[in-house]
């Protein structure tokens, strides 16, 4: 998966060992886990097979994102990368063409 980042800082905090350790504390490891499940599949639709990721759709004032668990109540949002957005003809995404994301944060929203 083709994966970018809202801010530079962002970018640096998931990416740099050190950076990571700092920003998440003891939820590097999960964060990090996450983080390489999505670069290493070949499209959304493979993060179905992890079960632990708990990969979703989010709805209300986050609609158009999606989010991963990393842990609780911790999750790593990001919204797909296209323009325009791969669409089923039902209207929902289609997850088998989307290849590119771009991460918006990670962070408790419940």
């Amino acid at each position: 998966m083709e994966i970018s980042y809202r801010s530079n800082r962002l970018e640096k905090q998931l990416t740099q060992p050190r950076e990571l350790a700092k920003t998440f504390g003891q939820l590097a490891r999960k964060v990090s886990q996450r983080h390489e499940e999505l670069k290493s599949a070949d499209t959304l639709s493979i993060m179905k097979l992890f079960p632990a990721a708990a990969c979703h759709e989010l709805s209300g004032d986050r609609k158009g994102t999606l989010a991963v668990k990393v842990s609780g109540n911790y999750r790593l949002i990001f919204e797909p990368n296209h323009n325009p957005t791969p669409r089923k003809e039902d209207g929902g995404l289609d997850w088998g063409a989307i290849t590119a994301i771009t991460i918006l944060e990670v962070e408790d929203y419940h």
